[in-house]
């Protein structure tokens, strides 16, 4: 089941991000990982700059989370993660599918360019990559990341995105 998260969900979706960020490790940056990965505070701002979080249950537990954020004309998808142990199961499908359903105009979806297995994840699910100069200049409009990250990032952009004017 895939519900709308609220208030009394943030340990579990701050549980949730850290140990699927798990992934992540040794894999980005080390100068962009932090233990825990996020901390509470930063997700607690992330809430408060208008990220919605929607999570799938399985046996009326949390088993994975992703983030919906309206800047200006596009919705981003952020902070998309899944508990380590319930990997692998089709739960990252249907948050995406569910999120799509529900963004209001196109979708982009930023991550870090070394993860090979989300990119190949967001293009199977019909995301493709924008170009480098895109995407620095997407990256700087539509998120709030340091100038690092951006050196270190993609951008995938659904179909609705691609032949767009910009």
């Amino acid at each position: 089941m895939i519900r709308r998260c609220d208030d009394r969900d943030f340990e579990l979706i701050w549980a949730i991000i850290n140990d699927g960020a798990q992934a992540y490790k040794g894999i980005i940056p080390a100068d962009r990982w932090t233990e825990p990965y996020m901390s509470q505070d930063k997700l607690r701002h992330e809430i408060d700059d208008g990220v919605v979080f929607r999570g799938c249950e399985e046996n009326g537990t949390l088993a994975g989370v992703m983030g919906l954020q309206e800047v200006q004309d596009v919705t981003l998808i952020r902070h998309a993660y899944v508990l380590t142990s319930r990997q692998r199961r089709g739960i990252g499908g249907s948050l995406l599918s569910h999120l799509l359903e529900v963004a209001k105009g196109p979708v982009l979806i930023g991550t870090w360019a070394d993860a090979e297995w989300a990119i190949h994840f967001y293009e199977k699910n019909g995301f493709q990559l924008v170009g480098t100069q895109e995407k620095d200049r997407l990256l700087k409009k539509y998120w709030r990341v340091p100038q690092r990250q951006i050196e270190t990032s993609v951008v995938l952009a659904d179909p609705k995105w691609h032949g767009r004017q910009r």
